[in-house]
């Protein structure tokens, strides 16, 4: 039973495994991103950053040690030189994991693997700034003093407003009454006209009765004489 043995042996012999990780490490060191699945993914984290970390120190003992495992002269000095000088700020932490789902066929998880210092998207993009909120300080207790001139501050401001509000209105109301005069006197004046023109009129009435009545005595006076001479 292999009870806390957290070694994957993956399914292979142990010549095999060492064969696969070295390839898979060759691979990465090239291609800086490769596909396969969470479980290679994993093992081969655990194989190629401690090859990384032995690549900052360039001499013949380390290139040697590299090349034991490895056993690729391109993969040996791609890794010195590009690798080397993009993570040597870079305390640990090589390779980044990104899960791509389930593979058709036998389900297993599958993943990208890549370098972190060679992805220029996840780079460039900015991080989000974490927003710290502080609790808000207790309020503290005002002195009866100051709570009462603060009152009477504001009963002075209230009492400054109204009176300037009175001011406004005062000219208003002048304005208003001066209307009223104004209308009441077009009012008489109106009134006045109509009775001069009824006045007039009425004359005028009176003056045509009078002379209506003038001429039918006239015309009584000539019919008088017609028959006097008649006869």
């Amino acid at each position: 039973m292999r009870h806390g043995k957290k070694f994957n042996h993956l399914g292979r012999q142990k010549g095999h495994r060492k064969a696969l990780l070295a390839n898979m490490a060759v691979s990465l060191i090239e291609h800086k991103k490769i596909s396969t699945t969470v479980a290679k993914a994993k093992a081969l984290r655990q194989f190629v950053e401690p090859l990384i970390t032995k690549a900052k120190t360039d001499d013949m003992n380390s290139r040697r040690t590299v090349f034991r495992y490895l056993q690729k002269k391109e993969a040996v000095q791609e890794l010195f030189g590009e690798v080397a000088s993009k993570v040597a700020d870079r305390a640990g932490g090589y390779t980044r994991i990104l899960k791509t789902g389930n593979r058709l066929g036998d389900n297993a998880d599958t993943c990208i693997i890549e370098l972190v210092d060679f992805n220029e998207n996840l780079l460039t993009t900015a991080k989000p700034k974490k927003t710290r909120r502080r609790k808000a300080a207790p309020k503290k207790a005002v002195p009866v003093a100051e709570t009462e001139t603060k009152e009477e501050s504001v009963d002075a401001v209230e009492e400054a407003k109204i009176v300037e509000d009175v001011v406004e209105e005062a000219p208003k109301a002048e304005d208003t009454q001066v209307e009223q005069v104004e209308t009441s006197e077009t009012e008489d004046s109106k009134a006045v006209t109509s009775e001069n023109s009824e006045e007039e009129t009425s004359e005028v009435d009176a003056s045509d009765v009078d002379q209506e009545e003038s001429e039918e005595a006239n015309s009584e006076d000539e019919d008088k004489k017609d028959e006097e001479k008649s006869e």
